[in-house]
């Protein structure tokens, strides 16, 4: 019988630790390598979007569940910026190694489909709490604006970090081509975001449309996020989470199944 320390501790089966390690620390270069593009860039765009709405609606509108509109804007703000960097990571990731054709090096080790969908996230959560991190200290500091409640804040940016992550997997996966990528972000991702509370309370909107806000995830991430930064949401924190978390269990679940079948992968 093998010695249990040659192959690493038993969990869930034999896992390969190495090879986790190693491809999570991938994940993570790719973007800490070109961080100008990866980590400044949407520091940049976040603070575009803060400034300009604080310019043309910030003045003339009246306070949104008892704050300034920007305090009530930047937690919002926070939250899209996190998500979306952590579905274009995991997104760019896998479709340039189809497109490239250096998806082989990443199917041929020996990693399980659950060992690649952990390494794949871990890089997409991880660009996340990056910009979200910076992101917190600078409004901070610059506006005044401290986190309330730092456990919920920290489990919606990484909740919310992993379904994206595996939106992006599950996006990648299925497309063959940037184009087909791109299409499905700015048709599905961006309309899903924009429509998810991020610049307006969704109790602002008619009484017929705040039902169907309530069947975009996004919402609930975005929510949750502004709820641990400011103490204030449209919904309560607990059926976030459990939105959140049942939709990381189909989303991060699907990815799975598609690595384990080599769906549109192997062909």
């Amino acid at each position: 019988m093998a010695n249990v320390s040659e192959y690493g501790v038993r969990r869930f089966g034999r896992v390969n630790w190495l090879g986790v390690w190693t491809l999570i620390r991938r994940e993570n270069m790719r973007y800490l390598v070109i961080w100008q593009q990866t980590i400044f860039a949407p520091l940049v765009t976040a603070g575009l979007f803060l400034l300009v709405f604080s310019i043309a609606i910030g003045p003339g509108r009246s306070d949104v569940m008892g704050f300034r509109y920007v305090t009530f804007l930047a937690p919002g703000l926070l939250m899209m910026t996190v998500i979306q960097n952590s579905f274009a990571n995991t997104s760019s990731s896998m479709l340039s190694a189809k497109v490239m054709g250096s998806i082989v090096d990443t199917l041929m080790p020996p990693l399980s489909p659950l060992e690649m969908t952990v390494g794949f996230l871990a890089g997409g959560i991880g660009r996340g709490l990056m910009i979200g991190a910076v992101l917190c200290l600078a409004m901070g500091f610059m506006l005044g604006i401290w986190i309330t409640h730092p456990i919920w804040t920290f489990t919606f940016v990484i909740l919310g970090g992993m379904f994206m992550g595996a939106l992006g997997l599950l996006g990648s996966i299925y497309a063959y081509k940037f184009d087909q990528m791109a299409a499905i972000s700015n048709f599905v991702i961006t309309p899903l975001a924009f429509l998810s509370g991020t610049f307006y309370s969704i109790r602002s909107l008619p009484d017929m449309l705040q039902p169907i806000i309530h069947f975009n995830p996004m919402f609930y991430i975005i929510d949750g996020g502004r709820y641990g930064v400011l103490g204030v949401s449209d919904s309560s924190p607990w059926i976030a989470l459990w939105v959140i978390c049942s939709a990381n269990i189909c989303a991060v679940g699907l990815a799975w199944y598609w690595l384990a079948k080599g769906y549109r992968l192997k062909s």
